[in-house]
């Protein structure tokens, strides 16, 4: 079979399925769902203890005094994490957006954080999750190396766990592109919503 007739033949696929009169319409897709719905349930302010390993085995660092502040806009739910006492938000650490995309049928995310000079870090999951935990995986960053002459490229996965009602986890684990394929837990995200 021919590239052209396999493009041809995917695409009767996906009109076929797209013309199917039970389809979603858009504003629908647009809607919440059940994934957007559990979102909007994690909304609030969060007490933030934030825990660092710079490299496997390191001794973890240990900062506490931040809130994770979460509203939704639509179907997008955003993060902001900053000092307790900076309520006019001019001191933000970190912010991320994280949503559901209901035609992808995966979650999508992208963070940036102020403290480290690697950009927009965007993410996505290969698919729906369980409803009690998320796996992301980042597009490879490049990071700077403390003491070093030049960055180092890394590949991140978050795995989030929304441990009940008023806790959650979000652990980072980083692999360094140096060929040895060992992966450490490298930052670790735990919220307690406050009352």
């Amino acid at each position: 079979m021919t590239t052209a007739a396999l493009f041809g033949a995917a695409l009767v696929g996906v009109s076929t399925m797209t013309s199917d009169a039970g389809a979603a319409s858009r504003t629908q897709l647009n809607e919440l769902g059940p994934e957007g719905e559990r979102l909007a349930g994690r909304i609030g302010l969060w007490n933030l203890t934030e825990t660092i390993w710079k490299s496997p085995g390191a001794e973890p660092e240990i900062s506490t005094g931040l809130v994770a502040e979460r509203f939704m806009m639509g179907s997008v739910l955003q993060e902001i994490i900053r000092p307790a006492d900076d309520t006019l938000r001019r001191d933000v650490k970190r912010t991320d957006l994280l949503t559901f995309n209901r035609v992808a049928g995966q979650w999508q995310y992208v963070s940036f954080d102020t403290r480290d000079p690697v950009g927009l870090m965007p993410a996505w999951s290969r698919n729906a999750g369980d409803g009690i935990s998320l796996d992301l995986d980042f597009y490879p960053i490049a990071a700077w190396s403390d003491g070093g002459s030049g960055g180092i490229l890394l590949r991140m996965r978050q795995v989030t766990k929304f441990d009940g009602p008023d806790t959650d986890t979000k652990d980072q684990y980083f692999t360094v592109a140096d060929g040895s394929g060992s992966e450490w837990l490298g930052h670790r995200y735990s919220f307690k919503r406050r009352p």
